[in-house]
């Protein structure tokens, strides 16, 4: 996968960022884990692309990994009527996230769990997204391989290492932004 200067960029961050906290973890203070994975909105129209590539169907059910607003697990509810389960670190994003369900009317079919997804149990999920840096993608990875056979994984942005995507999906904005969207069915 080629990556822009700005991904680039960003990707450079995120490690100074981690290797700062975990310095400063080390010492007792500093930031958690929350400030490690910034909230970043995903734009509708991915999120529709998303939608797409899942193929989503009646009892299926969808996780979103660091699902910050709500607004994958919340369109997946209005569109499909299936469960869906969003799992945020930070509390404030998980109110928000409950507070946007609400207001749609799908806080029946939605979740939101503050928790860490590492220690989370997603072994009943059809469909997994995740938009996180690429380091997480791969601490996730066995995890996500001893879902069954045919669940759905899509990450927003980031592969998993040399684990081939079946499908890459790039959509471009109207702003001439790309994003790319890689999909897997667990073997």
């Amino acid at each position: 996968m080629e990556m822009k200067f700005w991904e680039i960029k960003a990707y450079i961050s995120s490690i100074l960022l981690f290797a700062s906290f975990f310095h400063t973890h080390a010492q007792g203070d500093g930031p958690g884990f929350a400030d490690l994975v910034p909230f970043v909105t995903t734009p509708m129209e991915v999120v529709d692309a998303m939608m797409e590539l899942a193929d989503v169907k009646e009892g299926d059910i969808l996780y979103d990994l660091g699902s910050g607003d709500g607004r994958i697990p919340i369109e997946a509810a209005m569109r499909y009527g299936i469960n869906t389960i969003g799992v945020e670190i930070d509390a404030d994003l998980v109110d928000e996230a409950q507070q946007n369900a609400k207001d749609k009317g799908v806080e029946n079919l939605t979740t939101f769990i503050q928790g860490d997804l590492f220690e989370l149990d997603f072994s009943d999920a059809t469909i997994l997204v995740l938009y996180l840096f690429p380091d997480i993608n791969l601490k996730l990875r066995p995890k996500i391989w001893q879902l069954p056979k045919g669940t759905r994984v899509i990450s927003h942005r980031f592969d998993m290492g040399d684990w081939r995507p079946d499908e890459v999906k790039k959509i471009t904005l109207e702003d001439g932004k790309e994003h790319v969207l890689f999909f897997w069915r667990v073997p």
